[in-house]
């Protein structure tokens, strides 16, 4: 048996290539569109062909590559029958089993976080007749099990779940290789493990959700304390549902005359400099977002609007193929151009910046001692802010300040927070834009302030905070 796993950490997703040394056949599954160069430079490498591009069900998180692939390799799409989608596509039913050489892909129907959600299992004949392994997408994770609440009611799709895992999956044998479509990093569910594989017995004895023996109790431990859900992720579904897809524009390298004109009309600045050449200077009205620390693509989809024109800021133009590139994995294909030169054109044009002031966690703590009406605002999660933070500060998650920056007070000045100081500096920009001019962003985050052994509290602890009553 061929087998091969690709991982993109970056928002926890895994494809997998699966077929038969002996006849080089293949099928590849849940391919994310910027796996197809390596797919194909896999299939070169070990003189195999492509033919099956499987998916187990019509993602939400990222932009699928099936179309790319087929175009490129003549090879069949497949999904389950029920996924309503307008390519062309071999229809796949529960049970169903598709040959490569002495390998069988069987179709499971698990229904859940999906309706049309199918799981593969792998049987290598030369081996024996029972699965070795088991391809289980979004219905069973390691250490966790997938969120039921993407494309019906989450009640509805946490009882199918339950279903799904109980008389589908866990009869399987306990020996039987798990290997899930996401690890850590995910909204697909609350999956924070960053294990690629396990088994079906192993999960049966120390997976959480699966100790859940009834209905009842499982969807209310389903339906409770689920990842916020970007806005973009019906557009995903709907752009891998679609016949013919658009595909992201090359962008183009822009003076800083013309960033500063469409910057005027509407076009939104995505800076993805460091928070500290951010926090030096940048375009006003500009967005905070930094892609070294992981997360980028969430951080963008959890409060940047898919509908927005987006000019790019970056610290060198070689970089920003690989930004335009990750933001096409989750939908956003609309990155007019870019500052060519980065931000010294800018201000050699001579054109107005705004700054967003860095402070150390030893400059907070001695501002609160001094300033009594410095206002600090946690924008971590909920579960970091829960397991400790500074007492007296504001909790909003930095996906829901913009809308509940109301709840601040302007006439304050205002420290925003956060575990390292990326989310913050994408918070602060964020209330920048909105009107905020006594802003300071973190450096290090609350990293930085318990290894400096400065004092947290947990929540409930004490008087004085407050975890907002936010939009969500």
């Amino acid at each position: 048996m061929y087998f091969e796993q690709i991982l993109r950490r970056d928002i926890g997703c895994a494809a997998y290539m699966v077929g038969s040394t002996d006849s080089g056949e293949v099928a590849v599954i849940d391919p994310r569109i910027d796996m197809v160069d390596e797919i194909l430079g896999l299939t070169a490498r070990d003189g195999l062909r492509l033919r099956y591009i499987i998916e187990t069900h019509n993602h939400a998180d990222h932009v699928a590559g099936h179309h790319q692939l087929a175009a490129r390799t003549g090879a069949a799409i497949a999904i389950f029958h029920a996924a309503g989608v307008a390519y062309p596509h071999q229809a796949l039913q529960d049970g169903q089993e598709l040959a490569l050489g002495e390998v069988l892909l069987r179709v499971i129907h698990t229904p859940g976080h999906r309706p049309e959600h199918v799981a593969i299992s792998v049987i290598d004949r030369s081996r024996g007749d029972e699965p070795w392994v088991v391809l289980t997408g979004d219905s069973l994770f390691i250490g966790d099990v997938a969120r039921p609440d993407l494309a019906i009611p989450g009640k509805e799709g946490a009882e199918k779940l339950f279903l799904s895992l109980h008389a589908r999956l866990l009869t399987l044998a306990d020996g039987t290789l798990v290997y899930p479509g996401h690890i850590a990093g995910s909204l697909c569910g609350r999956v924070s493990n960053r294990m690629a594989t396990s088994t079906i017995g192993f999960e049966r004895s120390c997976n959480p959700a699966l100790a859940i023996p009834t209905v009842e109790p499982f969807v209310i431990y389903m339906t409770s304390s689920l990842p916020q859900r970007p806005p973009n992720m019906a557009r995903i579904v709907d752009m891998n549902r679609a016949a013919n897809p658009a595909s992201p524009a090359e962008p183009l390298p822009l003076p800083p005359s013309e960033v500063r004109r469409l910057a005027q009309e509407g076009s939104l600045v995505l800076d993805t400099r460091t928070p500290g050449e951010f926090g030096a200077g940048h375009i006003p009205g500009a967005i905070s977002v930094y892609p070294g620390q992981g997360q980028f693509q969430n951080r963008v989809g959890l409060t940047i609007s898919p509908d927005a024109d987006l000019i790019l800021v970056t610290s060198e133009d070689t970089m920003v193929a690989s930004i335009v590139q990750s933001l096409s994995v989750i939908g956003f294909n609309r990155v007019t151009g870019y500052l060519a030169g980065d931000m010294r054109r800018w201000e050699l044009a001579g054109y107005d910046t705004e700054i967003l002031p860095q402070i150390s966690v030893r400059a907070l703590q001695q501002e609160r001692e001094q300033a009594p009406g410095l206002q600090v605002l946690d924008v971590r999660e909920p579960g970091e802010w829960t397991a400790g933070h500074i007492e007296g500060a504001i909790h909003i998650p930095f996906y829901r300040v913009a809308a509940n920056a109301g709840t601040l007070d302007r006439k304050r000045p205002l420290a925003v927070i956060c575990g390292s100081g990326v989310r913050s500096s994408l918070a602060a920009s964020l209330l920048q834009r909105a009107g905020f001019t006594d802003l300071r962003n973190v450096t290090g985050g609350m990293g930085a302030w318990t290894a400096a052994g400065l004092p947290t509290v947990q929540a409930g602890d004490q008087a004085g905070t407050r975890s907002e009553a936010i939009t969500r």
